[in-house]
């Protein structure tokens, strides 16, 4: 377990947190090409104590991969809570039941899994792909992807080429990427040279969708 970082919530919210706000009224879907599409919900998340919580409580893991013939170091802490398996925070059982209240009538199904990125500075990031280990490289499904803590960065670009989307995600943001958004277009979070401070990434996703 990697040791937990200095993470300084902020004074501004209520212990716990505000209410979670229903999607419908605040979340606003941009239509993409190829039958994908993105809805955003800036703000959604507003607790000031969950990102310290997730930071210093989740049992991150680094990963090595296979890159260009050289194993390298994941730029990025990882963690993944599988189907049954409890959450760390019970705050984020209630904004998976948030997420499928909106989307189940649509999708079909629940979000089951919750795989989560520690981003601790602007040298952590994650390249070009899509979710298509699984399901994701034939069928329409939906990530939702909540973020905490530091701004960063977050781009989408279409497969089959044209102009790429830009979402500058702040604390709290809810972005969900929907219809055929992992197989026909990638996202990524590029490093930046900028003094950034700890970010997490909470991405819930459905049975059978990494």
């Amino acid at each position: 377990m990697q040791a937990p970082l200095a993470v300084q919530p902020s004074l501004l919210d209520p212990e716990g947190g505000a209410p979670l706000a229903p999607l419908a009224p605040v979340v606003a879907r941009i239509e993409l090409t190829d039958g994908a599409w993105v809805d955003h919900a800036p703000g959604w998340l507003p607790d000031s104590d969950l990102l310290s919580s997730l930071a210093g409580g989740v049992p991150w893991r680094a990963e090595r991969r296979t890159m260009y013939e050289r194993i390298v170091d994941v730029p990025r802490l990882l963690a993944f809570f599988g189907e049954g398996e409890a959450l760390p925070e019970d705050r984020l059982v209630a904004v998976r039941d948030a997420l499928d209240e909106h989307y189940l009538p649509a999708l079909g199904e629940r979000l089951v899994t919750a795989g989560m990125c520690l981003y601790r500075d602007g040298r952590d990031s994650v390249a070009w792909h899509g979710d298509t280990i699984g399901r994701g490289a034939r069928e329409d499904t939906v990530v939702a992807i909540v973020s905490l803590g530091a701004p960063r960065r977050f781009l989408l670009r279409p497969l089959s080429g044209g102009p790429s989307l830009r979402f500058d995600l702040a604390h709290g943001d809810l972005l969900v990427m929907g219809g055929s958004c992992q197989r026909t277009w990638q996202h990524a979070l590029p490093k930046t040279a900028r003094q950034v401070g700890a970010r997490v990434s909470v991405q819930f996703r459905a049975r059978g969708v990494r």
